[in-house]
């Protein structure tokens, strides 16, 4: 099924329109394929233009360059995570190495960023674990252990704290760690199409039909188009599953969002004029929230289990009817028409939260399955599945190596009973943090 892209996301309008887009017209060959133009296929590209400037790479995308998930997230480039499969068990050290994975993640940011020169509102602020629930103090005095042990600097905050930070008195209790960055995702994102060298071809509304290896070579079917290539990367996060990789180490979640119109003076000062910050559930399925650098307010409280390739307007209306519901609890003040843009994105995880990295053999490899560490951990396995494919080693990839592996998820019926049942009895934990 072909994807189209909506024009719904409030990220994404903030940018000038693009011209000249291309898609598969014609047969074509090259040394590299790459499928999924996001954070990871962009930087897999970028990456493989510099090994060698004479390669011929194409990148192909069912929707418009970096206008899938990567611009669709809620722009957190996350140093720790509190809700990770990892933190409060004994394997700790599979934890450690994951915060390693994130601070390699923000140090390939930040020289993209450098090189290239690129403003995507970059924000070195810190972010915010909270709940609206006192007796989750236990839990973030749990979490600032590991950060202290861990040489994290971090600040749990009461009530007033919170209301003096955030503007609304909903949260009781929190936690700052002091790593944490936001941005505009879709600044990033489209920075990296715009930057991309003049061996990379990227074709997009360019669907995936089907792909086979033969005679060593990949032969894929693009639209109505034939496309060989000695090698392929599949960068395709949400997507992978559909594409019959590794399908049974990786599911899709729907996750939706909305974001406000700018606060007026009055409405801003209703808060207390705070600087930008963003705020994560300490309950898996809360809501996620962040004011943004020009005083708009994006919630997302919703993540399900469903059909990655199509939501239609009338689901994705009642999920904005669940976002309103959130934005009152926090600020009963604002106006019921506030919301100007509503979307939805998809998100890959696997069954023990750890990433996808993986050479399939001489000429397959893939990369994903990030959930909710997709901007720095993407970058970074963008470029480094760049240099595996080409048969490079570097201490980033032994990093990459040294995490827990996927592990293998059960057959689709059971596996899709049992994740509606866990987002279910999730939902049901954290229905006071929507």
């Amino acid at each position: 099924m072909q994807i189209i892209n909506d024009k719904s996301c409030g990220w994404i309008n903030d940018l000038p329109k693009r011209f000249n887009i291309k898609s598969v017209s014609k047969n074509e060959k090259c040394d590299f394929l790459i499928v999924g133009a996001g954070y990871t296929g962009l930087s897999a590209a970028r990456k493989l233009s510099e090994i060698n400037s004479k390669f011929k790479i194409i990148i192909i995308d069912a929707q418009l360059a970096g206008e899938g998930a990567s611009g669709r997230n809620s722009g957190y480039l996350v140093d720790t995570t509190l809700n990770d499969s990892y933190s409060f068990k004994r394997d700790i050290e599979a934890y450690k190495t994951k915060l390693k994975i994130y601070d390699l993640g923000i140090k390939t940011i930040k020289q993209f960023l450098k090189d290239y020169q690129v403003d995507c509102d970059l924000n070195e602020c810190g972010k915010y674990f909270a709940s609206s629930l006192k007796k989750d103090i236990s839990k973030l005095l749990k979490f600032k252990k590991i950060l202290d042990n861990l040489n994290f600097e971090n600040q749990i905050l009461n009530e007033a704290q919170l209301k003096k930070k955030l503007g609304t008195n909903f949260y009781k209790t929190g936690i700052f760690t002091k790593g944490g960055i936001l941005l505009h995702p879709a600044k990033l994102a489209r920075a990296m199409v715009d930057v991309l060298p003049e061996n990379v071809t990227l074709l997009e509304n360019s669907f995936l039909k089907s792909w086979k290896k033969t005679n060593g070579k990949i032969e894929t079917k693009v639209n109505n188009n034939d496309i060989i290539s000695n090698k392929i990367i599949f960068c395709s996060n949400g997507f992978l599953s559909n594409m019959n990789i590794k399908k049974r180490f990786n599911f899709p979640l729907t996750l939706t969002a909305s974001m406000t119109r700018q606060l007026t003076d009055k409405e801003y000062s209703l808060i207390g004029s705070p600087k930008e910050w963003g705020v994560l559930p300490v309950r898996p399925m809360g809501a996620t929230v962040r004011l943004t650098k020009d005083r708009r307010i994006l919630i997302r409280n919703t993540s399900e289990h469903r059909n990655p390739n199509y939501m239609d307007k009338r689901t994705l209306n009642n999920r904005v009817n669940i976002h309103k519901i959130g934005l009152k609890k926090r600020f009963p003040f604002l106006p019921d028409n506030i919301i100007s843009s509503s979307w939805s994105g998809i998100v890959s995880r696997s069954s023990n939260g750890s990433q996808i990295f993986e050479k399939i053999d001489e000429k397959i490899f893939v990369a994903g399955s990030y959930f909710g560490s997709g901007i720095g951990a993407g970058t970074l396995f963008g470029e480094q599945i760049a240099l595996m494919a080409n048969n490079q080693q570097s201490e980033e990839i032994k990093i990459i190596q040294e995490r827990k592996k996927p592990t293998k998820l059960p057959i689709k019926p059971i596996l899709s009973l049992g994740i509606r049942l866990r987002l279910f009895y999730e939902r049901i934990i954290a229905r006071t943090e929507i």
